[in-house]
């Protein structure tokens, strides 16, 4: 890792990061990988182990100090307890990872109050964590927000899960152009497939289909995050899509 900082064009070092769905797949390795890379990183979860699961590794490489909260994001009280810990912790927060996200199917499955979760959770979040980071942001900061190629696919097979994710791509190039003069960089990131436990696959089949090069690996992402958070403060990488090499969408 220390040759790793030595290559980044911004160190995170000492930085104050929250992240959102911190505790599986893309949130948790984002927020190893950053705390071993010296940030001090709250992570926001719902299930108590995966959250002790997390932390466990987290403490066992963090260079940075470690914070969590349990919080369900699809509810305002959930909103609001997770910036309580914010303030509690960091006062003003440097970098929002926004990644909380539920899967879905189409509008042919489940009920209101099951859309309703998962867009409270999948959007209505990340618009109110936006809105709750960019308030604390004082001398700028940056806001990643993790969306999905379904933005752009739009399979029949999930179109309430599509809604949310083509909402955050629209929020999200409109939030850069209200917060740029702020200081606060907005960046979109749209994996493909990558193996987290939203894919229903077996836990065997996905890692077969990572070494098939048909899915991602959740430190892929991480890396990506990385790269685009140790910019320099001239450069804003606005929308970065990632695609596994032989998911050809």
């Amino acid at each position: 890792m220390e040759k790793l900082k030595h290559h980044l064009p911004q160190s995170l070092t000492g930085k104050k990061i929250v992240v959102t769905g911190g505790t599986t797949g893309i949130g948790r390795a984002s927020a190893l990988l950053l705390s071993e890379l010296g940030a001090h990183v709250l992570i926001v979860g719902l299930n108590e182990q995966h959250l002790k699961d997390t932390l466990q590794d987290m403490y066992a490489v963090a260079e940075g100090e470690v914070y969590d909260v349990i919080a369900d994001l699809s509810t305002k009280e959930g909103i609001a307890k997770v910036f309580s810990a914010v303030d509690d912790n960091f006062g003003t927060p440097d970098i929002l990872i926004n990644n909380a996200a539920l899967a879905f199917g189409n509008v042919e499955e489940g009920s209101y109050d099951d859309w309703q979760r998962v867009i409270n959770t999948n959007l209505l979040a990340y618009v109110a964590c936006c809105a709750e980071a960019v308030k604390r942001m004082k001398d700028g900061g940056h806001i990643v927000n993790v969306g999905s190629m379904s933005a752009d696919v739009r399979e029949a097979t999930g179109s309430v899960y599509v809604a949310t994710k083509s909402g955050i791509q629209g929020f999200s190039e409109a939030l850069r152009k209200e917060v740029n003069e702020k200081g606060i960089k907005v960046t979109l990131i749209e994996p493909g497939a990558v193996d987290t436990d939203m894919q229903p696959q077996s836990t065997e089949e996905k890692k077969q289909e990572v070494k098939n090069l048909k899915m991602l690996a959740a430190d892929d992402i991480a890396v990506s995050i990385l790269y685009c958070l140790s910019q320099p403060k001239r450069c804003d990488v606005v929308d970065l899509k990632i695609r596994p090499h032989l998911q050809i969408i």
